[in-house]
Formats: C-alpha cells, structure tokens, sequence
C-alpha cells in the first residue's frame, strides 16, 4: 500500500525534475528543424497562442522545440511564450545565416560570441548610429551587444571537434566545413548587397548576418535565460545570395543541427 501511496509522488517529482532542466531548441523556419524533429523521441505537441511546442528527447536531453517564423518580433513571440510556459534553462537557436565575414563561405558554421541589431538605431546623413534596445519595465537600457553564455560557446566549439559535417562541393573539390566564433547581426532584412556586407563588417566586425537572433538574444536577456546562436552560412550575402541560399540552405541547415543535437547532448 506504500509503494502504491508513493508512486505517484515519485511520478510528479519526476516531473517536477525532467521541467527543470529541459533546453529549449529554436528554428526560424522548417528546413532549419528537419534534422532536430526527426532525431527527437518520446514527442508532444501543445499548441500555445497559435505557435506549437513539441517536447521530447533529443541525444539522451528533454528539450522542447519550436518554429519561431522568419523576422525579430516572431522570434521574440516564440522566445517569449517558450520562457514563460516550459521555463528552460537554456535556448540554443539553429538555423542558416548569410555570411560576412570573407573567410567564410555556404556550410561552414559561426557559434555566435555576441549578438547585436544592425537596423535598431538612427539613419542619418552620416549613416547609421545604433542605439541600445530599453527593458520596457525599467526603461534601463540593454546592451547594445548580447553576450551568448560563455560555457555553451565553449560546448559548442568542443563538441564541433569530433562531429561528421555535410561537406561542401565546390570547383576544387568537396570541403568539409569549417566552425569559426564570431559577431551574428540581426536585422529585419534580407542582405543581398556587398556594400551593406562591407559595411556591416567594418563598423560592427559581423560575421554573419540573420533575422532573428538579436531578439531572441534580448529576449533571454531580459529573462534571465542563457542563449546560443549557432548558424551555418547559406550565402556571402552578396547579390547572389538568393540563388546561393537556394542551393546551399538545406546542407547549411543540416551542419547547424548537427552541431546544436551535439551541444544538447552532451554534459
């Protein structure tokens, strides 16, 4: 009769347990979730405020994962009903990004170090003077760069050391890709210009650029929540970035996951 009087109390601090330690894992848009969804076991679906959640085990980790939509105020949404209703101790973001930095090209993967806006600030005559974002509830202002949690950058480069990437086919032949750390900028923006590449390497020393991180980093900022950026680049964010992210979005998507399931898993 005991036994059967504490299962259920072992059943709920079970629970209890499992929910303090889940990750939360987010994706822009499907093709960035594919290989995370296929790998996931044990999956629930909840449905909250018309966006879908789906809990499981991914590599051995209770995680909950999402599809934020492509931009900053979807990402932020997700970010935010994420922290509030499942209370993750960490996010790590995995998607594609264009690239930057000249060292890079399609495949290879930037752990983000820091995150900033590139498009949150004044445009005047002189070009663009970038503001810090404000706490809404304090008015204190945020920093204008976000720092990714320093241990999960670290994770992330340890682990990048022993993992299979897709490699790249390119005139010289196939190239297995390489993991840099770096500068991720967000704008609500599709960059497809060298100017603006130019740019945005001189004044902010990006090496990549994307549509969501910013807010997801500010988001977890704001909320006490350690946060990783992991993105693979799909293009050089050039004027053949559409047709380059056509071809090379699913491999980049691919190496992004591959590095974030290592990243969950391991201790």
């Amino acid at each position: 009769m005991k036994k059967l009087l504490l299962l259920p109390l072992l059943l709920s601090f079970h629970a209890w347990a499992w929910a303090q330690d889940i990750t939360g894992v987010l994706g822009a848009f499907p093709p960035e979730l594919v290989l995370l969804q296929s790998k996931m076991e044990d999956k629930r679906d909840t449905v909250i405020a018309q966006v879908r959640f789906t809990k499981g085990i991914l590599n051995g980790r209770p995680v909950v994962l999402a599809q934020t939509g492509i931009g900053k105020v979807n990402a932020a949404i997700t970010t935010t009903l994420m922290i509030e209703h499942f209370k993750p101790r960490e996010i790590v973001f995995s998607g594609i990004a264009g690239g930057i930095d000249p060292a890079l090209f399609p495949g290879d993967i930037v752990v983000g170090t820091q995150v900033r806006y590139h498009d949150f600030g004044a445009v005047e005559d002189g070009g663009m003077f970038y503001w810090a974002t404000k706490n809404p509830n304090t008015m204190k202002e945020n920093p204008v760069i976000f720092d990714c949690d320093a241990a999960l950058v670290q994770k992330a480069i340890s682990v990048s050391n022993g993992l299979t990437f897709a490699k790249i086919h390119r005139e010289t032949g196939s190239v297995a890709p390489a993991v840099r750390k770096g500068i991720i900028v967000t704008g609500d923006v599709f960059v497809s210009s060298a100017i603006v590449t130019a740019r945005l390497r001189k004044e902010l020393n990006a090496a990549a650029t994307e549509m969501e991180g910013a807010a997801i980093a500010q988001t977890c900022y704001q909320q006490n929540v350690p946060f990783l950026i992991i993105r693979s680049i799909s293009d050089n964010a050039n004027h053949k970035a559409k047709n380059d992210m056509m071809t090379f979005y699913e491999i980049a998507a691919q190496n992004a996951a591959t590095l974030v399931m290592a990243v969950v898993g391991s201790k």
